[in-house]
């Protein structure tokens, strides 16, 4: 292959070259005039400059061969696309079935593949041995997914952890492969994975090696069974396959796929005599009644393939009068018109045909309808709006369909065509013209927009504007979405279809459409993710804008990456997509836009510890939301400025203004607002010593967080609290908080909370005297903090590293790990969180026999501590300027200080600190 490419490159380059020398050669030669300045010199050597010239073509020959050579690797997947996939087109879902698909009565006279397939099961299992990968192929129609389904059926009880079922669109007309990180995102997701832990990231192959090993780590030790249908190739499926022994996986494909460790299990066309009796256990006829004969020859008609056996035998049976010679003549007749198919399909297309037309008319119209939908499969008000039917009648047509063996039938009451009828049904679809695909892909977008409108006033916050219905749409009909429960089932069973809607919108250059779908989903995707798939979108949309020159919807695009981005925790690229949004709002004067980017730049500024620009942010944007009248924008505004007061050390300033947020986010009914003020307001007041308002505020937020099943932020509530026990001396409850918090975050994904509760647990391990454990839990949320590029939790983190190294006796380390922090805090503006290291510094220099260095430490903290009213450090500022006083003039002078200490740490409730005092006093006085 390589040798002849070479070839083709040689021959083209130089027959490249010896044109160009005879192109020079006629020029010259044709010219009467002289040429001017250095063209005359050119005129003068054309042999030489044009055999330069000739050169240089075959140098750029070869180097384009060469540059194509590298864009495709030797050995690199090259699935058939509908079109060029290069990251600007829509992101695409796998659609997963977390049941086998229903058991079919076509199948029939398997039993010796079905035989070696379970032989070979079960000899793996009896011997204690891995289970292969079992390849089911054979021709298009031969029946290899009904083999596997009643296989799948078969084994089922073998595999009691679950059977999945994955189409993977190998050849599916319309449809592009399914990706490995596609299949492997619904696969985690079907399996009970929430989509916050699901690896995401801009290089595909570092995100489909890690979703890969969450997939094989999430099937060890389990005996389920997969399916994956329709496979283009085995690099597309390989990333699928788990690494357990025990789980069996049935691949079907129409081409052989290669690989060592499978079985291959090929389905060939039905022989004579077993096509006959299928025929004839399917027309419902006695088989005395019929002549078998004219039996064999529609059967060898079509191939002996078991699809067209089941549609001609459903004819029969659904026209009591024909006889099968009736049948035949029919079917010769459809053949005819079936000129325009391969020699191979035109046997099979020839009993579509006939079914075709044994539809009275508006069924033609529906089945034709089906060839242009874009999704995997669909349920009765799906068809209704694609074909422009009522439901009822829908549900007639898809009956009629499913009794005809025209359409296959999927749990939930869900159809899919199978890809061979696809493709004539879209045939049929083709001849009415581009305009009537076109008319059904705006039809079934405009129904997925009213029915998302739906679930959307389930999902989105109180006090959001509610979503608008499409024109058109009021008169559709969709599934009844009583809670928010029902909204969200019903958004991940559609996600693929309508993932896959946009993306034929965005073929068709429905560019509005594609901008007002892919807005609708995202308060889903938001919630749901997987997060890249989720970016994709938006750059889509994005582009869609672009396309329409709708700059407001461009910025809507921008912003929804934005914040996705911020899920990520891509915080560069989070700022350049809002800063891009908030330049689009200015140009068109939208102040509500312009607000809504404002407050979650100032949100991505506050988690890098920008609290400047975060304020300035957050402080325009309350602004705007106040003029456009925006009480939910303003109540987000607020809090979210409070959070940075709070993180800048203001905390008169941030309860201020959490608790005007919280005031309004219980007069809007937002109940998950409420919970974040709260929460927010607990923080502030542990750290103002209010241990006892701390406590009761994040106990409120915690149980709202419950009520609204927020396992994320019931998280985050679950680590202040321990914050608080760990303050207040109760180090068993405080741990009991943080394990729980780590339990969730590891579940979910959440990785700057995971790092949050690794950090808080290591302050645990240090305050409890465990240096090593301390340690080692620190420098892992320290690791995690840099990556995410928090330099808040770093220089927390530095902080108590430093009092860990210290408490471990490595006194070097320890000061460099306080000089670190300090950096940072003091460029944050955290006068807290310094007066807090600064307190450390001052345990340390003081334990290695510096008094006066440290007591300098310790009356910064202190200055500090009283200037942000942070009670707990002051305290602690004044413990150690007592103790520094004691080591250099004595009890006496030391006694006033360590007095003030006590008086703090009593009414703080910090108990263990407040006895420590007491017994140092004590001694002074005995």
């Amino acid at each position: 292959m390589r040798a002849r490419r070479g070839a083709v490159i040689a021959v083209v380059a130089a027959g490249g070259a010896v044109t160009t020398m005879l192109v020079g050669l006629v020029t010259n030669a044709v010219s009467e005039s002289q040429w001017p300045g250095w063209l005359g010199w050119l005129q003068e050597h054309a042999w030489l400059s044009f055999v330069v010239l000739g050169a240089a073509m075959v140098g750029l020959s070869v180097l384009l061969a060469a540059l194509s050579e590298t864009g495709t690797p030797t050995g690199a997947p090259r699935a058939p696309s509908p079109g060029p996939d290069d990251g600007t087109q829509p992101p695409g879902a796998a659609l997963v079935l977390r049941s086998l698909p229903r058991d079919t009565a076509a199948f029939t006279d398997r039993g010796a593949e079905l035989d070696a397939l379970v032989r070979s099961v079960r000899e793996s299992q009896d011997n204690g041995t891995a289970l292969p990968v079992h390849v089911i192929d054979g021709m298009p129609g031969v029946g290899k997914t009904t083999f596997a389904v009643h296989a799948g059926h078969v084994l089922s009880e073998r595999f009691p952890d679950g059977q999945l079922f994955v189409n993977l669109n190998g050849h599916t007309t319309g449809r592009a492969p399914v990706q490995a990180t596609e299949a492997l995102a619904s696969l985690l997701a079907a399996t009970g994975v929430p989509s916050q832990q699901i690896p995401v990231g801009d290089d595909e192959g570092a995100v489909a090696e890690a979703r890969a090993a969450m997939w094989r780590s999430r099937l060890a030790g389990r005996k389920a069974l997969l399916i994956l249908d329709n496979a283009v190739s085995y690099r597309q499926l390989e990333p699928l396959l788990p690494g357990g022994r025990d789980c069996l996986v049935l691949v079907t494909s129409r081409k052989r796929l290669a690989a060592y460790e499978e079985v291959v299990v090929s389905v060939d066309a039905l022989p004579p005599d077993h096509a006959v009796d299928l025929f004839v256990r399917l027309s419902g006829r006695p088989p005395e009644s019929l002549d078998r004969g004219v039996i064999q020859e529609l059967a060898a008609q079509c191939g002996h393939l078991p699809l067209g056996i089941s549609l001609l035998a459903a004819r029969l049976r659904h026209h009591p009068s024909w006889s099968v010679r009736d049948l035949r003549s029919r079917l010769v007749a459809a053949g005819d018109r079936l000129g325009e198919f391969r020699a191979g399909e035109r046997g099979i297309a020839a009993t579509f045909e006939l079914s075709y037309r044994d539809l009275e008319p508006g069924r033609q119209h529906f089945f034709r309808c089906l060839g242009c939908y874009p999704g995997t499969d669909l349920d009765a008000p799906t068809g209704a709006a694609l074909a422009a039917v009522p439901v009822s009648a829908a549900r007639e047509h898809l009956d009629a369909l499913y009794d005809a063996h025209l359409i296959d039938e999927h749990p939930g009451n869900r159809h899919r065509l199978h890809d061979l009828l696809r493709d004539y049904a879209r045939a049929l679809a083709d001849e009415e013209g581009t305009m009537e695909h076109t008319e059904a892909v705006r039809r079934v977008g405009t129904y997925y927009l009213t029915a998302l409108a739906a679930a959307n006033r389930h999902i989105l916050r109180g006090g959001a504007p509610a979503p608008t219905v499409p024109d058109g749409g009021a008169r559709l009909e969709t599934p009844p979405l009583t809670s928010r429960s029902e909204a969200l089932g019903w958004l991940e069973d559609e996600r693929a279809n309508v993932l896959a809607c946009i993306r034929r919108a965005n073929g068709l250059g429905l560019h509005e459409l594609v901008v007002r779908m892919a807005a609708a989903m995202a308060p889903f995707l938001r919630q749901a993710g997987p997060w890249d798939q989720a970016v994709g979108l938006h750059r889509t949309a994005a582009e869609a804008a672009r396309q329409t020159g709708d700059r407001r919807a461009l910025a809507a695009a921008l912003t929804e990456s934005g914040v996705i981005r911020r899920f990520m925790a891509a915080y560069p690229e989070a700022i350049e997509a809002l800063e891009q949004a908030i330049t689009e709002y200015e140009a068109v004067g939208e102040k509500r836009g312009k607000a809504e980017a404002l407050n979650q730049l100032g949100i991505v500024r506050y988690m890098i510890a920008d609290n400047e620009a975060a304020a300035e942010a957050q402080t325009e944007s309350l602004s705007l939301y106040r003029e456009a009248g925006d009480r939910l924008g303003q109540a987000n505004a607020l809090a979210d400025l409070g959070m940075v007061r709070r993180q800048s050390s203001r905390f008169d300033a941030a309860v201020e203004a959490q608790s005007e947020a919280l005031t309004l986010y219980r007069e809007l009914g937002d109940r998950y607002g409420e919970a974040n003020s709260l929460r927010d307001l607990g923080i502030v007041h542990g750290l103002m010593g209010d241990y006892a308002a701390a406590a009761r505020c994040q106990h409120e937020a915690l149980e709202i967080y419950r009520s609204l099943d927020d396992r994320v932020h019931q998280a985050y509530a679950l680590n202040e609290l321990g914050v608080v026990h760990r303050l207040t001396g109760d180090f068993a409850q405080a741990r009991l908080m943080h394990d729980q918090a780590l339990e969730h975050y590891t579940e979910l994904g959440e990785r700057f909370g995971h790092a949050n509760s690794v950090r808080h647990l290591g302050t645990l391990d240090r305050t409890e005297g465990r240096a090593t454990e301390a340690v080692t839990l620190l420098e892992r949320a320290l690791d995690a903090y840099r990556e995410l590029g928090s330099r808040g939790g770093e220089a927390a983190t530095l902080g108590e590293l430093g009092a860990a190294r210290a408490l471990a006796g490595e006194e070097e380390d320890a000061a460099t790990a306080f000089g670190q922090s300090l950096v940072i805090l003091r460029a944050l503006g955290d006068r807290c969180g310094e007066a807090q290291v600064l307190n450390h510094y001052g345990d340390l220099l003081r334990a290695s026999g510096d008094p006066t260095a440290a007591r300098s430490h310790y009356t910064d903290a202190l200055r500090l501590a009283r200037e942000v009213r942070c009670p707990l450090e002051e305290g602690r500022a004044l413990e150690g300027v007592g103790r520094c006083d004691r080591m250099t003039e004595g009890p006496a002078r030391a006694a006033e200080s360590l007095r003030q200490a006590l008086e703090i740490f009593r009414r703080l409730g910090a108990d263990t600190a407040a006895d420590t005092v007491q017994a140092l006093l004590t001694a002074q006085t005995g």
